[in-house]
């Protein structure tokens, strides 16, 4: 069913109108219009292809995770559409403050331009995924659980690959080793949910790896990565010219790989107020030929995301730092430079959890979480409650474990559940991993920060502090 023009004109109008100075303001959609916008955008992506054939000029953008004021940067120096044609390549949603505000003006104008404006779906177009990430909270806080499935819906409809004038390949993730042709991309139906391995599980996953040939495991814990060897071999094969992804952060907004046959873009510059990193999109005129356009990084930081990271926190004191012994968990969770909770955890009987490597995607057996452990994430570490607690009470939860000792897998995705009680939060947080006797920060990147005690290696723009966390809990 058509969506009223001026309706549409309309909420593109006060979406628009939400920059408003360096920030851009929240804009409170209707939940009917919101809905309407997914029902009708969702009709668009199924009549078309599920590997887009566009043509040149066309400008490409990568990874926004809900930073709309950066979206409406890379509208500013490329043009409103239909001024220029758009690909977005994926992850709209999650980790930035404002994702409804980020896909509503996207949809609003696939709806608008169908024929000008094309969304590809990433790996946190995915329901398992922007539940925890962010997404899903956000539209709870705002609205009720009932548009986040809407949203999922809509979501699981998106196309996955572009190919623009049949040279230039364009994915959120990367190549797959079951990828021969691609009829196959074509051929994959919808609607789907992103499965835990396969083609689509691939392409909107794998990463490239300068330090391998062929396949390797990825340290995600999901999909592949893959060499500069696979690239050349696949366009080869293909008679294609480049691949175009995003996916992963890079210091300059766009990366070459594998002798400029590969390129990763992402957009949204500092990203999650931690990185120092700019945001690109590149433009590809009617030659292919390539340019960037860049979104330089702020110097202010903490503009967005996870809050102002610049000054050092006050360490956790001793009295906090309880031995234990394995198997089991210590993670202290830091609010406004305080502990406030204290958790202490045997896992060994989470079977659900189980498996070779740390992951930052869910497992499928996540569904069967015991009931004693989900109850206990959902409310005492739930942002309301922490907001509502003492700075520095306790909350402890123990679980009876098995003999055997075995520790999760899923660490990373664990720890989720406790940081993103902090997503709308304006402060600093972290999460301190204490396993085998050794310290280990998480953060809500996509990568382990380690620090090595013995030799004090340690790679972060807040090492000075991280030292006295660790230091202070290794007396």
């Amino acid at each position: 069913m058509p969506m009223d023009e001026s309706l549409l004109d309309d909420i593109i109008r006060r979406l628009l109108e939400a920059k408003n100075g360096r920030t851009p303001k929240q804009v409170q959609l209707t939940e009917a219009e919101i809905r309407q916008l997914c029902l009708t955008s969702k009709e668009i992506f199924v009549s078309q292809p599920n590997l887009l054939e566009l043509e040149a000029p066309i400008k490409i953008c990568g990874d926004i995770h809900g930073q709309y004021s950066d979206l409406l940067r890379l509208f500013e120096y490329g043009g409103l559409p239909p001024e220029a044609n758009y690909l977005f390549l994926g992850d709209y949603v999650d980790r930035g403050k404002q994702s409804v505000e980020t896909i509503c003006l996207l949809l609003a104008y696939k709806i608008k331009y169908p024929e000008n404006f094309f969304l590809l779906r990433g790996n946190h177009e995915c329901a398992s995924i922007n539940r925890i990430y962010g997404f899903y909270d956000e539209c709870k806080r705002r609205f009720n659980v009932r548009l986040w499935k809407t949203f999922t819906d809509c979501f699981n409809c998106l196309p996955v690959a572009a190919l623009i004038d049949e040279k230039i390949l364009c994915m959120h993730g990367g190549l797959s080793p079951e990828l021969k042709n691609l009829d196959q991309i074509r051929n994959i139906a919808r609607p789907a949910d992103v499965p835990d391995q396969g083609l689509l599980c691939d392409l909107l996953w794998a990463d490239p790896d300068k330090d391998i040939e062929g396949w390797g495991e990825n340290d995600r814990g999901v999909s592949y990565t893959f060499g500069a060897d696979k690239v050349s071999e696949f366009l080869q094969k293909l008679d294609l010219d480049l691949i175009c992804r995003a996916h992963q952060v890079v210091e300059d907004g766009y990366e070459f790989f594998a002798k400029r046959q590969l390129v990763t873009i992402f957009s949204a510059p500092n990203y999650c107020g931690e990185f120092d990193n700019a945001g690109a999109m590149m433009s590809v005129d009617d030659t292919l030929t390539c340019s960037f356009q860049i979104l330089k990084p702020s110097d202010k930081k903490g503009k967005v995301g996870f809050g102002n990271m610049s000054r050092p926190g006050t360490p956790p004191h001793k009295d906090h730092c309880i031995s234990i012994d394995l198997p089991s968990l210590l993670l202290f969770l830091l609010y406004d430079e305080c502990i406030i909770q204290l958790v202490n955890l045997n896992f060994s009987s989470l079977l659900w959890a189980r498996g070779d490597r740390d992951d930052e995607r869910p497992s499928s057996c996540c569904n069967s979480m015991p009931e004693e452990l989900t109850s206990f994430l959902e409310d005492e570490m739930s942002l309301e409650g922490i907001q509502g607690r003492n700075a520095r009470q306790t909350s402890v939860l123990h679980l009876d474990g098995a003999p055997n000792g075995d520790l999760p897998c899923n660490l990373r995705w664990f720890s989720s559940f406790f940081t993103r009680a902090f997503r709308s939060a304006s402060s600093s947080h972290w999460v301190v991993v204490y396993l085998d006797g050794r310290p280990q920060l998480l953060s809500e990147s996509s990568s382990w920060i380690h620090l090595d005690l013995q030799y004090g290696n340690m790679v972060s723009n807040r090492s000075q502090l991280y030292q006295m966390v660790f230091h202070r809990m290794a007396e």
